[in-house]
């Protein structure tokens, strides 16, 4: 398999955006690491390929229909048969775990999450309410219709380990990074300084339909519709920038590296109050309130007059279907 730079993961990516029998490419980030993009999210696998069997792990398990592809890229970079020795989570969000009743079953292994991330994997809360009045674009408004769980993935669930290593992938540690979710983890390794971000920030603007399909690079916030605590996202995105990464691999849009990432990575920091944090929003002023057993409280949903319109449009739309003489055959 060909191991690719940064600049021609770049160029594959197009490539394949712009064929028109588009399929999932699986791009090498680095020797060990390759990025598996799936429709709006990415799957990462960590361990060399050809890899012996439970020698290696897969991070995060994409939408529900995502099953295929990833056994598909998993036998292509490690061999036919070969399981992995773990799944990682960075969150449990529905298109980071799509996959995971089907492939914990197939693969019997064992799915490791941060502790906060256990109500909403072990089937005792879903997720705060997405909020689609953040972001103006068609992924933010149709967030209401996402699944938020809760998910139950019975005893194949683990915490992470308390000292900060990742089962599985020596050399590598998590990082808390919450905002977008309670129990968001990073993982980092420090000798190359990869980081696996999940979507404590992204490389696209997610909440736009338009940006998702294009896949233009951009360092983002995370995807606000479904970020409930904007202080400690920000916090969060302070803290990664502080690692000064080689490659930012995210859970939406194309990996970044060097230092024109950086640089976007700091100028998000910087400028956070005005780029990153919606002017108005459900969680904006006041964040959602989460424990070790779920959703404890939320703010009031905040009535968004572009989303009145919108749905005016299609109840209009419906009368006038319904009242419209019908045309006679």
């Amino acid at each position: 398999m060909e191991v690719m730079t940064m600049e021609r993961v770049h160029e594959r990516t197009a490539a394949s955006r712009n064929h028109p029998m588009r399929r999932s490419v699986l791009l090498d980030i680095a020797e060990d690491v390759a990025c598996l993009p799936l429709s709006i999210v990415n799957v990462y696998f960590f361990g060399k390929p050809h890899a012996d069997d439970r020698s290696w792990v897969l991070i995060d398990a994409g939408l529900s229909w995502s099953r295929g592809a990833i056994e598909k890229a998993a036998e292509q970079r490690f061999g036919r048969g070969s399981r992995p020795a773990a799944i990682i989570l960075t969150h449990g969000h529905f298109d980071h775990v799509g996959a995971l009743p089907d492939l914990a079953d197939q693969w019997n292994v064992p799915i490791y999450a941060h502790p906060l991330e256990m109500p909403y994997l072990t089937g005792r809360s879903s997720y705060p309410p997405p909020d689609p009045s953040v972001g103006g674009g068609a992924m933010a408004w149709l967030s209401p219709l996402y699944p938020r769980g809760p998910y139950n993935f019975g005893d194949y669930i683990r915490p992470l380990p308390e000292d900060g290593s990742v089962p599985g992938m020596p050399g590598w540690r998590w990082i808390h990074t919450p905002g977008h979710s309670a129990g968001h983890v990073s993982l980092f390794r420090e000798p190359d300084r990869i980081l696996i971000a999940g979507d404590a920030f992204v490389t696209q603007r997610q909440e736009s339909a338009l940006a998702v399909i294009l896949q233009h690079q951009e360092i983002s916030r995370p995807p606000a519709y479904y970020t409930a605590d904007w202080e400690a996202a920000r916090k969060s995105v302070e803290a990664l920038s502080r690692l000064q990464p080689e490659v930012a691999a995210t859970g939406h849009g194309i990996p970044m590296s060097g230092q024109p990432m950086r640089r976007q990575l700091e100028e998000l920091v910087r400028n956070w109050d005005k780029v990153a944090v919606p002017p108005h929003g459900r969680y904006v002023h006041q964040p959602a309130i989460m424990d070790a057993m779920g959703v404890v409280s939320v703010p009031p949903a905040v009535v968004d007059p572009r989303l009145i319109a919108l749905a005016g449009v299609g109840i209009a739309a419906l009368v006038g279907g319904l009242l419209l003489p019908k045309r006679r055959s």
